[in-house]
C-alpha cells in the first residue's frame, strides 16, 4: 500500500480546502453554472440524470482496509448505503448532496483518498493489472510505475487542459490483463535481451463513439525514460489534438489523421529535446517511490496445502469457487482471491456499506489488511494463505459474495447505464440483470466456459462492449431504447493467439426483452461449433466468422422485432 509523504497530504488538504471554497461561493450565487462546472470536474463531480456523482480516485485500484470502511461510511452519511465501483479501478457515489461535496473530500483525505482528475481533460487514474505485485508472470511491479505516472501527471500545468480526456495504462505482466491496447497510452513491460527493464509504448487505442486498436511505437523504451517519453507525446497530443469538436479530439483521432509514422516521428522529435533532461528518472527516485509502499510479510510455506487440497475433493461447492476466483501467487503457499460482486440480482460492480465493511474485515484477517479493485468490477484479496483459502470461502458465501462466475458469462462487466447516467441512452442494470437470469444455472456456465459479456448504456462504452466477447450497446432510436449485440471483441493478450480486437456487428438492434433470447442463441451456436471444451466462444467466432451467428439469431430474413415494428 502506498503511503502520503508530506507534500501528498499537503495537496490533497489544500485541494480540499479550495474545492469547499468554490462550492460555498457558486451556492452562495457568485460563480455561474459555466464557471464552475471545469472546477467541479477538475474534482470528480457530476451531475447526473437525477443527483450529483462523486467519482472518487482508487490509484491503479489499490485500497487498504482503512479506506474501504470510509468508503463505507461515506456511503451510509452522505449516499443512499452503497457505492459504486467502475472498470477504472474507481468507485463512484450516486446520490451525495452538492453542498456535502467538500465534507465526503474532507473524510476522504482522511485516508489519504481524494477525487482529483477522476474527471475533466485531464490525465485521469492510471489503471494496472489487478494481480500486480503478487502475479506469477510478473516482468515487474507495475504499481512502483503507476505511482511514479501519478505523481508525474498530478496538476501537471502542461496537461491540465487537454484537448479531451486522457487514460493510460500499465501492464507488468507477460498476460495483458491491464487492456493496454485499448487506452491512450498503453505501457506494458518487458525486458530486454540483457534483462533490462523497459516499455513497449502503444499509442491512441481506445473505445467509444470511435473503437480503435492502439499502435506500437516505441518497441523498447528503457524505464529511465519513461516520464520524458510521456511528456513528449501529451506535448504532441497537446499541440496538435482537435479542440473544436470533442468526437474528434481524442488522440485516436490524431494517430488515424497524422498516421502513426508521423505521429511517432513527432513524438521522437519533441523527445529529442527532453530524453536525459531533468526528469529522466534515476534508481534512487525509483527506489524511494518503491519504499513508500508497504509489503507483505510473508511467511515461509509449502507451495501446495494438502489439507485445501483435501477439500477440493470433498466439498464440490468450494472446488467449483476456486477453480473460478482463487488465482496464483508468485509466493509459494499463497494465493489471489477474487470477491465476486456479480451475484444474480445486484448490480454488476454495486457494494453495499455493510459488505464493505465485511470485506475489509475479510481482508484484515486474511490478506494484509488490502485489497485490489479490478477493472471487471470485483474486489481482490491478493495474499491470502492457501490453508485459509476454505475458511474465507465459507465466510464470503455467508455474505453472498462467493458467486464462482470469475470470467463466465454472468460475471457482466456493466456501466450504471440510464438507471442514472444523463449521457446513457438506454439502460444497462436491467439488461444485466435479465442475462444473469437466464444464464443462473452455475453447471451450465461452467459448461459454457470463458465468456466476457460487457454493456454500455451509450456510445461512451464506460461498460467497454467493444471488447466483450459478446458485447451489448445502448441506442436510442426515435425515444426508444434498443440494444446493439456486436461479437468477437477481447481486451487484450490473456493467453496465447488471443490480442485485442474488436467486437463486429451482428446486425440490426434489438428491444430490451429480445437481448437475453439473443445471448442465448448466440451461445447455442457456439456450443455446436467448439472444436473442443477448451476453445472459448471468442476463438470459435474467430475461426468460423459471425454468419453462422447472425443466421441464428436472425433467420433467413434477418427479421427483428425492430423490422416488424417498421413493417
Amino acid at each position: 500500500m502506498y503511503l502520503y509523504d508530506e507534500i501528498d497530504q499537503r495537496m490533497v488538504d489544500e485541494r480540499v480546502r479550495q474545492f469547499r471554497g468554490q462550492t460555498q461561493r457558486f451556492l452562495a450565487g457568485e460563480l455561474s453554472e459555466d464557471q464552475f462546472r471545469p472546477l467541479r470536474l477538475q474534482n470528480g463531480l457530476y451531475i447526473q440524470r437525477y443527483a450529483p456523482m462523486l467519482r472518487v480516485a482508487i490509484p491503479y485500484g489499490l485500497l487498504s482496509t482503512r479506506q474501504l470502511r470510509k468508503l463505507a461510511a461515506i456511503a451510509r452519511k452522505y449516499d443512499r448505503g452503497y457505492g459504486h465501483f467502475s472498470t477504472r479501478q474507481n468507485i463512484q457515489f450516486n446520490w451525495p448532496k452538492l453542498e456535502e461535496v467538500p465534507d465526503i473530500l474532507a473524510e476522504l483525505a482522511e485516508v489519504q483518498m481524494h477525487a482529483i482528475q477522476t474527471s475533466g481533460n485531464c490525465i485521469r487514474n492510471t489503471t494496472t493489472d489487478h494481480f500486480a505485485g503478487v502475479a506469477r508472470d510478473e516482468i515487474v511491479d507495475s504499481l512502483v510505475w503507476c505511482e511514479l505516472i501519478r505523481q508525474w501527471s498530478t496538476f501537471h500545468p502542461e496537461f491540465a487542459f487537454l484537448p479531451r480526456k486522457f487514460k493510460i495504462a500499465v501492464n507488468g505482466a507477460v498476460a495483458d490483463r491491464a487492456a493496454t491496447y485499448l487506452h491512450d497510452i498503453g505501457l506494458h513491460a518487458l525486458r530486454d535481451g540483457d534483462g533490462n527493464v523497459g516499455f513497449r509504448v502503444i499509442v491512441g487505442g481506445g473505445m467509444g463513439r470511435t473503437p480503435v486498436i492502439g499502435t506500437v511505437i516505441r518497441e523498447f523504451l528503457p524505464w529511465r525514460h519513461l516520464l520524458t517519453y510521456l511528456d513528449a507525446i501529451l506535448r504532441v497530443y497537446n499541440r496538435y489534438g482537435r479542440r473544436d469538436n470533442k468526437y474528434k479530439a481524442r488522440i485516436k483521432i490524431l494517430v488515424k489523421a497524422l498516421g502513426a509514422e508521423v505521429f511517432a516521428s513527432k513524438v521522437e522529435a519533441e523527445w529529442s529535446h527532453l530524453e536525459d533532461g531533468p526528469a529522466t528518472l534515476i534508481e534512487e527516485e525509483v527506489a524511494r517511490i518503491e519504499s513508500r509502499f508497504t509489503r507483505p510479510d510473508y511467511a515461509a510455506l509449502p507451495a501446495d496445502d494438502a489439507w485445501s487440497r483435501g477439500k477440493l475433493v470433498a466439498d464440490k461447492a468450494f472446488a467449483a469457487w476456486a477453480r473460478r476466483n482463487v488465482h496464483e501467487h508468485k509466493v509459494d503457499g499463497y494465493a489471489a482471491v477474487s470477491v465476486s460482486l456479480k451475484k444474480t440480482g445486484a448490480a454488476p460492480g454495486d457494494a453495499s456499506a455493510e459488505q464493505m465493511d465485511a470485506i475489509a474485515d475479510l481482508a484484515d484477517r486474511y490478506s494484509f489488511g488490502e485489497l485490489r479493485v479490478s477493472h471487471e468490477q470485483n474486489l481482490i484479496l491478493a495474499d491470502v494463505r492457501q490453508s485459509h483459502l476454505y475458511e474465507l470461502w465459507q465466510s464470503l458465501r455467508a455474505l453472498g459474495l462467493a458467486s464462482p462466475n470469475i470470467g463466465l458469462i454472468t460475471n457482466i462487466i456493466a456501466c450504471p447505464g440510464g438507471d442514472f447516467c444523463s449521457l446513457a441512452n438506454a439502460k444497462s442494470l436491467p439488461v444485466a440483470d435479465a442475462i444473469q437470469q437466464k444464464f443462473d444455472d452455475l453447471d451450465f456456465q461452467h459448461d459454457i466456459g470463458e465468456l466476457d459479456l460487457n454493456i454500455s448504456g451509450c456510445i461512451n462504452s464506460c461498460g467497454h462492449h467493444h471488447v466483450g466477447h459478446i458485447g451489448v450497446l445502448g441506442v436510442d432510436k426515435h425515444g426508444e431504447e434498443w440494444y446493439q449485440v456486436t461479437i468477437g471483441g477481447n481486451q487484450g493478450l490473456t493467453r496465447p493467439g488471443a490480442p485485442a480486437a474488436l467486437g463486429r456487428v451482428i446486425g440490426p438492434s434489438f428491444a430490451r426483452e429480445e437481448v437475453p433470447a439473443v445471448v442465448e442463441k448466440l451461445i447455442e451456436v457456439y456450443l455446436e461449433h467448439r472444436d473442443s471444451e477448451a476453445e472459448r466462444f471468442v476463438d470459435t467466432v474467430w475461426r468460423i466468422g459471425i454468419e453462422p451467428f447472425k443466421e441464428r439469431v436472425y433467420g433467413t430474413h434477418h427479421q427483428t422485432a425492430e423490422d416488424r415494428r417498421a413493417a
